[in-house]
């Protein structure tokens, strides 16, 4: 498992970092040959009136530029941006899928399911690095390892980067997915059934998988960052290509959140509180100790090389009919343009 590092670089550092590490590009992404400029408007103004954008508390970034209206400030009053929360990966794919939203928060892995399933969308940042899913079980319930888990019920949200995690467990530690009953439970329901002992065991998210540790009698037996996806901010085709203006705007802001985020992690945390309900204990635990938010926006190599090892997973499962789907996803999923040209200077205080 890797060590991952604390915040501690202030937002100096990690703006001046970003921007020199902008000039990489990611593998199998658009070139920044025609990226526009930071905040660029068209001749008549911006390019469309309205900017549907999801929040959810698994991407603290998307709280920060919620809480502090910066889209709203940089946009005026000629678009009116509107917010939807978004319980899950699977939900914010749905929304992406319906076109009820532009641009959305979900894992990689959720992405490119949806990308290989068909759903016009393209990855253009990366928000964190979250270890947000582990195997939680009740305390004393005499499960000790994932092999124990064998016949047992777990409860999982398909379409998520849980669900996957757990296939990857399932698989590093020589069980099947035929081995376990997978109830399909969106994420907060899975917790209530752990606990009330509707189910053995839950693959479950933060902040709501903290919280259960710490007011839910519940515990964590497997632990594993590698198999956690990063998060990844998609937005569809038709948005990125008649909306480059806007588009610009919220990568923008999202490494304006960055480094503010970095120098203000007890803040960050308190608004993650505020949203989620939870104790602020539990949302520092969440953002402090299991987010990694000080690194590269643009989507690129590594994160292909972990959906190269979730991929033929999903093939296996039945999630994805072939592995030629997964290998177009990888292909075209990643539209690097954005992050490459953020610049968070052009948003409004």
């Amino acid at each position: 498992m890797r060590i991952r590092t604390a915040l501690s670089v202030t937002a100096t550092t990690a703006v001046a970092a970003l921007m020199l590490s902008s000039c990489a590009a990611g593998e199998g992404s658009a070139t920044t040959d025609d990226a526009p400029a930071a905040g660029a408007t068209t001749a008549g103004g911006w390019s469309a009136d309205t900017l549907d954008v999801d929040f959810a508390t698994y991407n603290p970034l998307s709280l920060i530029i919620k809480e502090q209206g910066w889209l709203e400030e940089t946009l005026g009053e000629d678009v009116t941006v509107t917010w939807t929360q978004s319980a899950g990966s699977n939900k914010a794919n749905e929304a992406l899928r319906a076109d009820a939203i532009d641009v959305g928060s979900t894992a990689g892995s959720a992405a490119l399911l949806a990308r290989a399933n068909g759903s016009p969308i393209h990855t253009i940042g990366i928000y964190t690095q979250p270890e947000w899913s582990a195997i939680v079980v009740p305390t004393d319930s005499g499960i000790e390892s994932v092999e124990d888990l064998a016949g047992r019920s777990i409860a999982a949200t398909k379409g998520t980067d849980p669900y996957f995690f757990l296939l990857q467990t399932l698989e590093e530690h020589g069980l099947e997915l035929g081995d376990v009953e997978v109830q399909n439970l969106q994420h907060a329901d899975g917790r209530v059934a752990l606990e009330n002992g509707s189910v053995d065991a839950w693959a479950g998210l933060d902040p709501i998988m903290a919280d259960s540790e710490v007011n839910g009698g519940t515990e964590l037996i497997y632990r594993n960052i590698d198999f956690n996806t990063y998060g990844f901010l998609n937005a569809t085709e038709s948005f990125v290509t008649d909306s480059p203006d806007l588009a610009q705007v919220v990568l923008d802001a999202y490494e304006k959140a960055r480094a503010w985020a970095l120098e203000n992690p007890e803040e960050t945390a308190q608004i993650l509180a505020d949203v989620a309900g939870i104790d602020l204990e539990i949302a520092e635990k969440v953002i402090i100790e299991r987010t990694v938010i000080d690194l590269d926006p643009v989507p690129g190599d590594a994160q292909r090389e972990v959906l190269e090892v979730v991929g033929p997973i999903f093939v296996d499962s039945g999630d994805v009919s072939s592995q030629d789907q997964i290998d177009e996803a990888l292909d075209t999923l990643f539209d690097d343009t954005f992050a490459s040209a953020a610049d968070p200077s052009t948003i409004a205080d």
